[in-house]
C-alpha cells in the first residue's frame, strides 16, 4: 500500500468518524432534553404529591364528630 493509499484510507476513515460523532452527539442533546424535561415533571409531581399529603394530614388533625 503506497503512501496516498494510506492517506486516502486515512481520510475516508476520519469522514466516518466524523459523521458518526455528529450522530452521538445529536442523540446525547436529545437524551438531554428528554431528561431535562422528566426532571421538570418529577418536580411537579412531588409538589403535586405534597400538597395532597398536607390536605390529608389536615383532615386527620380535625376532632371527631360530636356523636363520638
Amino acid at each position: 500500500m503506497n503512501l496516498e493509499d494510506r492517506v486516502t484510507d486515512l481520510e475516508s476513515r476520519l469522514a466516518f468518524q466524523d459523521d458518526t460523532i455528529q450522530a452521538l452527539n445529536d442523540v446525547l442533546v436529545e437524551q438531554q432534553r428528554v431528561v431535562e424535561r422528566l426532571q421538570l415533571q418529577m418536580a411537579a409531581l412531588l409538589k403535586r404529591q405534597e400538597e395532597m399529603v398536607g390536605q390529608f394530614e389536615s383532615f386527620e388533625e380535625e376532632a371527631p364528630p360530636p356523636h363520638y
